[in-house]
């Protein structure tokens, strides 16, 4: 929805009216014009009107109402949150030049030519066609939409009931031949159903929308007639207010008599509440509660219940973990897509149930493999797109035509839309922070695998992540990703050596669901002109290249791009002007890793929002001087390029977070000398802001006042000598947050000195490549750090002496490498040794 654009201009707005920028922005508005002074006050008055038209959208949300005049309102509102986050970052960005320039004329010496875009003149003029456009938008509202919502004031989805009862009819299949590589689960859950433990026991079904647990469980339930008193089956998405929810189950228990439920329909909490205490007391019961998307239902039920024994369960369908917590580890059966083989089997089964063993002909298999892959061993969608096929021309060229166009048929059809419903429904519970995050996620090409760290930067730099009391902005994004995966909305492919999240991926058809999403929100766009025609949505915030055979700028021609993901590497032009649009001055995020870039324009200053620039394994050997203009950057990498040195005025970047900057020497990886770090630069060290560097060689000014960078938390130094060893160990003793360090002697002969490190408790990866002394391993930072290393590599050590009796006193060490790093002939290995 809308809403999600409007919150981020609402964010912007509260940046640009903090503390320190408006007492910055004040001497600005000095002999100013009466509309340029009034600038702050009438900014703050679109935020306030954004916040209550915000509101308005998560309420009118809450209908889901396909009503083309809200549409056509919300697109109106989108729009005009874009327009004032545009004014938004021209403010800020003039704030900041204020600082750096002398007068007004150094701010048009930035340009090639005049840009009134940046007048405060201007802007005050924007906002008041802004302020104007609110009202009206506002009177459009009251004439036209608030009709259609004055009577809503449920908190969560009252989905209708058509939609309702097609879910419920599909997801509660009495077909067995729907049941395919479920027999395991089957099983489980009927063993914690009649165990023989007499306490309540709560049994939690999880795992993301369409894997078939309302299925799984519907089927053991309607099957049970005899070991239970009484039971009920609670659908809670229809309501999440308690009391209706042991309204419900109360009715379900008296049976159906009209005196009854009226009688139950008139209680309050506390009656109903007390009436199935009672009413349970002495009886075995099962309880389903279905669907259930907040902890705090799962918790009002176990408090109510706590007193029941009798070996009474209450199984639990989720897909929040949040929500399975309720329920013992032992007693959690997490679903997972099918394997290859079973989906192809549930497919089968379903497109050819006429035919004896569901045989497959051999012109369809090609087709009906890929489709089956799309569904990614989804159960919904299978069981939908082989019905669906079962009606249709059993012949390649229809096969063919429903695979081209999936997503739409998803979209439009009414015989398989509910597939889309359904996992709809999991983004339309995500709270407003995440999801921006999530259908950022769907611009990554299909197949690609999220890396976590690159992940958490670019929400950062979109401005997705909002601080939280004192952890880092990077901490508070990683919880969201966690929260994602716990959602169900995002799957972990893999995790490091002590368990936290590499990679992941998301759903193929969750995907593309995003996708569409994004486009109807102008989130994103996908460019892809391999069949002759682009996917480019008018005023799409942002783009992701996924093919290009043309000239990408004749596309993006757009003053409203924010982000640009290149991932085609077969792009052959080699020129920087071929990727950036000239209007797009307000990029924050530039990603062009892998083309055949070998210069970046001296325009590359013009692009004064930019945030995050990525210009991995291309062949730039030097970055030009006005690379220091832009204020805003927070992250820069350039990992196996030809750049070894910083531009001069780098040193200016005072918000640089993130800085990977490396030339790769030898591809095996090999040799002693693997890569080649970047040359220090004066000023270095005033980043303060700094958490990360990656790799920067050592030099005697730069390692004694390295200890200014006392926010890093990854450093990775190279070409270390000797004699810089001593105050090497006093400059990293003064960083408190270093989580990782890297210390790369000069050469293989070179010896580090490193007997008086002296690092920070929660330094969890060290590595050392160059010779070490013997007693290094003795000395009182390994005995320190003990308990808390996690992943140590040791490289080119030449130890005289076997390591490994002081390496296995590192109690809590999963990742242990050692590369030319002892000079005898074997390791020997005790027994108790890593506890």
């Amino acid at each position: 929805m809308a809403e999600t654009a409007i919150l981020l201009a609402v964010k912007k707005i509260s940046i640009a009216m903090a503390g320190e920028i408006l007492s910055l922005a004040k001497p600005m508005f000095r002999n100013k014009s009466e509309l340029v002074a009034a600038l702050p006050s009438n900014m703050e008055l679109v935020k306030e009107e954004l916040e209550i038209i915000h509101a308005f959208i998560k309420k009118i949300s809450t209908t889901q109402c396909n009503d083309i005049v809200l549409e056509t309102w919300l697109r109106q509102a989108r729009r005009l949150a874009y327009d004032v986050e545009d004014i938004v970052d021209q403010f800020i960005y003039i704030v900041g030049e204020s600082q750096v320039a002398s007068c007004v004329s150094n701010l048009k010496k930035l340009f090639k030519k005049p840009q009134s875009l940046f007048s405060l003149d201007r802007m005050a003029t924007e906002v008041e066609k802004v302020k104007h456009r609110l009202r009206e938008l506002s009177a459009r509202r009251d004439r036209w939409v608030q009709s259609n919502a004055s009577a809503l004031d449920v908190e969560i989805p009252n989905y209708d009931n058509k939609q309702e009862a097609y879910q419920f009819r599909h997801s509660q299949s009495d077909n067995e031949d729907d049941y395919v590589g479920v027999d395991k689960y089957r099983e489980i859950l009927n063993k914690l159903l009649y165990s023989e433990d007499c306490s309540l026991c709560f049994i939690a079904v999880c795992g993301m929308g369409g894997l078939g647990k309302s299925s799984l469980v519907h089927s053991v339930y309607k099957r049970e007639l005899s070991h239970f008193d009484c039971r009920a089956w609670i659908s809670v998405s229809q309501s999440c207010k308690i009391d209706d929810i042991l309204r419900n189950m109360l009715k379900q228990f008296r049976g159906n008599d009209d005196k009854v439920q009226s009688e139950v329909g008139k209680m309050n909490i506390e009656e109903l509440r007390t009436e199935l205490k009672k009413f349970l007391e002495q009886k075995r019961f099962m309880i389903v509660l279905d669907d259930v998307w907040r902890g705090a239902v799962a918790l009002e039920i176990r408090n109510l219940l706590s007193n029941c024994g009798r070996r009474s369960r209450v199984v639990i369908t989720t897909r929040i973990d949040e929500v399975a917590s309720i329920a013992e580890d032992a007693c959690k059966i997490r679903l997972e897509p099918l394997n290859k083989q079973d989906a192809w089997i549930l497919f089968c089964r379903k497109v050819f149930w006429k035919i004896q063993n569901h045989i497959c002909p051999p012109e369809l298999q090609r087709w009906g493999e890929m489709i089956v892959n799309k569904c990614a061993g989804l159960p919904l969608a299978l069981v939908a797109l082989g019905g669906l096929l079962s009606l249709r021309d059993k012949s390649e060229a229809e096969w063919k035509s429903l695979y081209s166009k999936l997503t739409c048929e998803l979209h439009d059809n009414p015989d398989i839309n509910h597939v889309e419903w359904i996992l709809n429904l999991s983004y339309r519970h995500l709270p407003d922070y995440l999801q921006n995050c999530f259908l950022f996620c769907a611009m990554f090409p299909e197949g690609r695998l999220l890396k976590k760290k690159k992940l958490i930067r670019l929400w950062i730099a979109e401005g997705f992540v909002e601080q939280r009391g004192t952890i880092s902005l990077e901490e508070v994004a990683e919880s969201y990703l966690i929260e994602l995966v716990h959602r169900s909305m995002l799957q972990v492919v893999e995790r490091n050596s002590f368990g936290r999240i590499r990679h992941f991926r998301m759903h193929d058809l969750v995907r593309e669901l995003a996708i569409k999403l994004s486009e109807k929100e102008c989130f994103s766009s996908r460019y892809d002109d391999t069949s002759g025609v682009t996917q480019i949505v008018p005023d799409s915030r942002r783009v992701s290249v996924l093919r290009c055979k043309t000239d990408i700028r004749l596309t993006l021609e757009s003053s409203r791009l924010r982000t640009l993901l290149a991932f085609d590497r077969t792009m052959l032009h080699c020129s920087w002007s071929h990727y950036i649009p000239s209007k797009s001055k307000y990029l924050a995020v530039l990603d062009l890793s892998g083309l055949p870039i070998e210069t970046i324009s001296h325009s590359i200053g013009e692009l004064f929002n930019l945030k995050y620039l990525c210009l991995n394994d291309t062949n730039v050997k030097s970055l030009p001087k006005t690379v220091s203009r832009l204020q805003n950057l927070e992250t820069l990498s350039l990992k196996r390029t030809q750049l070894i040195s910083f531009p001069a005025g780098f040193a200016k970047l005072k918000k640089l977070r993130h800085v990977h900057v490396w030339k790769l020497l030898d591809n095996a990886q090999s040799s002693f000398s693997q890569s080649l770090g970047v040359r220090t630069t004066d000023g270095l060290c005033n980043l303060k802001e700094l958490q990360t560097l990656d790799e920067v060689q050592a030099n005697e000014q730069f390692v004694s006042k390295m200890g200014n960078l006392a926010h890093l938390r990854s450093l990775y130094i190279s070409d270390v000598r000797s004699k810089y060893c001593s105050q090497l160990c006093l400059s990293t003793s003064k960083m408190q947050h270093l989580i990782r360090l890297h210390v790369k002697a000069s050469n293989q002969g070179e010896v580090l000195r490193l007997e008086s490190l002296t690092l920070p408790s929660q330094l969890q990866t060290l590595e050392l490549t160059g010779q070490l002394l013997g007693g290094v391993l003795q000395s009182p930072f390994f005995s320190a750090h003990a308990n808390t290393l996690v992943r140590l590599s040791l490289c080119w050590c030449n130890f005289a002496e076997n390591p490994m009796p002081h390496l296995s006193k590192l109690s809590n060490l999963t990742s242990l490498r050692l590369r030319m790093a002892y000079t005898g002939q074997q390791l020997g290995f005790g027994a108790g040794w890593f506890p």
